[in-house]
């Protein structure tokens, strides 16, 4: 008899807590045009990915899309494109180096939609800390792992199976101030 009560005490309070949860929002199209434009929607190949990117403790969201113009919305929707791939070698001004198109048409426009979570609510505050499109991402495949960055520090870092002759795998991680790229090395096939 305790047992049926409890049961019955337990389905209660489960049901309250869903109804008084907030509704996450759904990761659809909508969702990426809302926070990043008209210029970008979803590419489903790839699921979205929910990790701390940033190493504050609060929850970030990434998702691959595909932007046509990133740079318009940028101001409007509250986001910085950036582009950590040709800063590594040496010049990542978005506003040229959005034009550098992948060799691949399949792969032209894909971007990393970084949005790093504020409060309690994380990535799904309506006023997240700060939103990224990263460029410039000819991938694969994606991941997000631990990463040595230097002696004692570990990032969050988004690894890249890079798509193209090479095969190479890279990592996109949060030094702190900003979003910086790591070659990895090549594929071993």
């Amino acid at each position: 008899m305790w047992s049926r009560i409890f049961a019955l005490f337990l389905f209660s309070a489960i049901a309250v807590a869903q109804t008084l949860a907030p509704a996450a929002p759904k990761i659809d199209n909508d969702f990426v045009q809302k926070e990043f434009g008209d210029s970008c929607s979803l590419v489903t190949q790839w699921p979205p990915i929910a990790a701390d990117l940033n190493g504050d403790g609060v929850e970030d969201l990434l998702v691959v899309a595909r932007c046509k113009n990133p740079l318009i919305d940028q101001d409007e929707k509250n986001y910085r494109v950036i582009d950590p791939l040709n800063s590594f070698f040496g010049y990542g001004n978005p506003a040229v180096t959005t034009g550098f198109a992948s060799e691949d048409p399949k792969l032209r426009g894909i971007s990393l939609l970084v949005i790093h979570g504020a409060g309690a609510e994380a990535w799904r505050s309506a006023t997240p800390q700060a939103k990224f499109v990263i460029i410039n991402v000819v991938l694969k495949t994606i991941t997000v792992k631990k990463m040595k960055v230097k002696r004692r520090k570990a990032a969050t870092a988004i690894y890249v199976e890079e798509a193209g002759g090479n095969q190479m795998t890279s990592a996109i991680f949060w030094d702190g101030k900003k979003y910086r790229y790591a070659p990895m090395g090549s594929s071993m096939e």
